[in-house]
């Protein structure tokens, strides 16, 4: 037959063990709406507390997806930039090359164009060698300095790497941040020769400064080259074009989920305000209760009764 203690000691210890899971209680729902989170250690859920490392792991490598997202889209930006302005360049040159074309103009007003060729050539190099966000070679693919430099006769020779890097965009996407100057500028001319843009520019200008027995089949024959040049050039802007929508796409998805893990990390982990303060309350009462309770019931005594 099981004994009821009904002892004075065992009496007060029940009584400060309650009080003391209550206060404990009270204690664990304040700390929970002072920090927000619904979990104080691992062990409190640890299926959750798993699920949570996980989103933070997540979260993590998101912020790096969208560091290197940042940095290929100010890239691409700048390739794009720096391509407008060549465009423009060209465009320039093609209006000059139509001028020396025609048979009418005097030596001196050739001379002239070829001066503004040569101006525009040296624009070109510059553009050319246009930095990325981080102060390397936009157009040089892995190449820290220059894209293209000089050679003896003065023309623009590429002393580039011939790729450029890819930056991860998370869930196994990436995206080429720039383009290899020779991918643009490049092109096979007229004559089926390997050429550029900026060679092409620079031939005429010397040409036209220099004399040449036959100026106006020069102009006419670099006509055709450079509306080649401009329609290369134009290819890359426009696979700069898409690169940059692809960057804009990948960031509202991850942008998307971000937004579906912080869903998921406040219904797993964080407290529910209007829930842990009626909780609270009603914590707080029974513990008043039983204070209360226990200071009338450890006043009474059975002498009181004889």
């Amino acid at each position: 037959m099981p004994i009821v203690s009904t002892s004075t000691s065992a009496f007060y210890e029940r009584a400060r063990a309650d009080m003391k899971d209550l206060r404990s209680q009270a204690e664990t729902l304040q700390a929970q709406l002072g920090s927000g989170e619904k979990l104080t250690r691992s062990s409190d859920d640890p299926v959750a507390a798993s699920r949570l490392r996980a989103l933070g792991r997540l979260e993590k490598l998101s912020e790096i997806d969208a560091a290197n997202a940042s940095r290929a889209n100010a890239d691409l930006t700048l390739a794009d930039a720096a391509m407008s302005d060549m465009a423009d360049a060209i465009i320039r040159a093609q209006v000059l090359a139509a001028q020396a074309a025609n048979g009418t103009i005097t030596d001196s007003q050739r001379t002239a164009i070829g001066q503004e060729l040569e101006q525009i050539f040296g624009n070109l190099v510059g553009l050319s060698n246009a930095r990325d966000s981080n102060g390397h070679a936009l157009f040089g693919g892995e190449s820290a300095g220059d894209a293209y430099g000089l050679d003896a006769g003065g023309n623009a020779v590429y002393v580039g790497t011939p790729n450029t890097s890819n930056l991860p965009l998370g869930e196994g996407q990436s995206v080429t941040r720039s383009m290899p100057g020779p991918q643009f500028l490049s092109f096979t001319d007229t004559a089926g020769n390997p050429s550029d843009t900026m060679a092409t520019i620079k031939a005429l200008a010397v040409a036209l400064q220099s004399g040449t027995p036959d100026p106006t089949g020069a102009a006419r024959e670099a006509l055709g080259n450079l509306q080649t040049g401009l329609d290369t050039l134009t290819t890359g802007q426009t696979v700069i074009g898409t690169r940059l929508a692809w960057i804009e796409l990948t960031d509202n998805r991850r942008i998307d989920l971000q937004e579906l893990r912080q869903s998921e990390e406040s219904n797993i982990g964080a407290t529910d305000i209007a829930t842990t303060i009626a909780t609270l309350q009603e914590t707080l009462t029974v513990l008043e209760a039983s204070q209360a309770s226990f200071t009338k019931l450890a006043g009474l005594s059975l002498f009181d009764k004889l």
